[in-house]
């Protein structure tokens, strides 16, 4: 009998053993996975750190939308404001040069 060919597949890296007289796949071995989860707890309390985390950056962005109304009523103030002061010209615009 032949030796079989041993080859690796490129794509799910698993292994093929093909027998060079038959040209058929004589067995098939399955890459060793590792879990993707290692401890089952130790998974459950990061997803509830996460959803904590997730929480508190939702209260603060609804703080700072609910406040930004009164930002943004401020800077129109000061801006306001300069504009009056400001004795300067207004600048011309392109047809008044016409």
């Amino acid at each position: 009998m032949a030796q079989l060919i041993e080859v690796a597949c490129p794509c799910c890296r698993n292994t093929l053993f093909i027998d060079p007289e038959t040209q058929a796949v004589i067995r098939f071995e399955e890459v060793k996975k590792k879990p993707l989860i290692d401890d089952l707890a130790a998974a459950a309390q990061g997803l509830k750190g996460e959803a904590a985390r997730r929480n508190e950056a939702f209260e603060k962005s609804f703080a700072s939308h609910l406040s930004s109304g009164k930002v943004l009523e401020k800077k129109f103030d000061e801006l306001l404001k300069q504009a009056k002061e400001d004795k300067s010209d207004p600048p011309k615009r392109a047809f008044d040069f016409d």
